[in-house]
């Protein structure tokens, strides 16, 4: 029987042939939470009698959301975590590490192929290399660490193709909210996504994280991209080797199929308070922004800075606009110091905060005011995300646009720079 990607690690990792709609039960490569779900996880596994994971290459916990802490209370959280950690003895990827699914995309935990879930919505992130992952509460991603094993629904599978030749300072994030905006935030719910095409082919692998870890936005269960040069040469760079990589057959049956093309992509902003609420920028041009945020799961790695910098060269924020960034990792941090990234960012009047998801999730390091606009290179703009509800307006569009909208103090085309 052909089989999709989603199809074929189901079956690997449950010893029996899956389709579509099966309930299987599979052994689980990696597990992963973060210091906003981990307090429930560890209250399950030592309910359990948890003594260490059962998982292929184990868990890890990453102290990420609230980083550096906030408070008192979140204080009190992160020294259980660490102690759990430690007497577990579980890695655990501290304050200024970076971002839960970059630094465990750097750790080597995840391979092509493998099967991974993280208490975490944006888990979906490792698609990129190969790996059919998923976010899941806490309670079942503790099941997955006692046992090794946790129960899936085969889901099935949407192909999208995308041919052509992105244009100049149009990219991965333009393309996903692009794909958002066209199949909705729930067109792929339970499914796993299939990228391909001239245009994926083309992408670097900061591009495939991007895309893979916005499929949850449209609902997708897995984003498993197809093993190729780009995913083997980022694993040598690493020390890894490819694992067992896997490709769909050619027969492989979708339940839908879709086709786009990068050459008519334009850069696209998703308005207030929906993912997939996408127009062109064209639609929002001199629309003020009080605050501009760079980084997250999203777009904090080192060629999105790379991306915002190269739209900075030579100008200077506007005044009364903010930028903050937050690097997604500290290797990303010191690449970005090295390359004189970062000292360009200050120059211009940005603000650079330590590796972690800062803003994003809204519990400290730049919130916004009252009745601002923020333009962000996150993958959420639902009312009160970055911790204030008040009629605040929150703006997804790519790192170029980021920046380009910070230099104006409005929403801009960054061609128009």
């Amino acid at each position: 029987m052909d089989q999709t990607i989603a199809e074929k690690v189901l079956s690997s990792h449950s010893g029996a042939e899956c389709k579509v709609g099966d309930i299987v039960v599979a052994s689980v490569d990696f597990c992963m939470s973060q210091d906003g779900t981990s307090t429930m996880m560890i209250r399950e596994l030592e309910n359990l009698g948890f003594s260490a994971p059962k998982t292929k290459r184990g868990m890890a916990i990453v102290i990420d959301h609230n980083s550096p802490c906030p408070s008192v209370d979140v204080a009190k959280i992160h020294s259980r975590i660490r102690e759990f950690a430690r007497t577990k003895s579980i890695p655990i990827h501290d304050v200024g590490d970076g971002v839960c699914h970059q630094v465990v995309s750097e750790s080597g935990r995840v391979l092509p192929g493998d099967l991974v879930i993280g208490a975490d919505s944006h888990t979906c992130t490792y698609g990129a290399l190969n790996a059919c992952s998923t976010g899941l509460g806490s309670a079942d991603v503790a099941a997955a660490a006692f046992t090794g094993k946790l129960w899936f629904k085969v889901p099935g599978s949407i192909s999208i193709k995308v041919d052509g030749e992105f244009a100049d300072r149009v990219g991965a994030k333009d393309l996903a909210l692009n794909v958002i905006g066209s199949l909705s935030a729930d067109g792929a719910t339970y499914k796993s996504v299939e990228f391909s095409g001239e245009a994926i082919d083309w992408l670097n692998m900061d591009g495939r994280f991007t895309i893979a870890n916005m499929a949850v936005e449209m609902g997708a269960k897995f984003c498993p991209f197809g093993f190729d040069s780009k995913a083997a040469e980022w694993l040598s760079q690493r020390g890894l080797r490819a694992g067992s990589a896997v490709a769909s057959d050619d027969g492989a049956t979708y339940e839908k199929a879709f086709e786009f093309n990068a050459s008519d992509i334009v850069p696209k902003v998703a308005k207030p308070h929906s993912v997939d609420n996408v127009v062109d920028v064209s639609d929002l041009r001199g629309l003020a922004v009080q605050q501009a945020f760079l980084g997250t799961c999203t777009n904090g790695r080192i060629s999105d800075l790379e991306a915002a910098a190269r739209v900075l060269k030579g100008h200077q924020i506007k005044t009364g606009t903010r930028m903050i960034i937050a690097p997604a990792s500290r290797s990303t941090l010191l690449s970005a110091m090295d390359g004189g990234i970062i000292s360009q960012f200050l120059k211009a009047g940005a603000t650079v905060v330590a590796p972690g998801c800062g803003p994003c999730v809204g519990t400290h390091a730049g919130i916004p005011s009252d009745g601002e606009n923020v333009i962000s290179t996150a993958n959420r703009n639902f009312k009160g995300r970055m911790g204030n509800n008040k009629d605040v307006g929150i703006y997804l569009a790519s790192p170029e646009t980021v920046a380009a909208s910070a230099i104006k103090g409005e929403i801009t085309d960054p061609r128009d720079i």
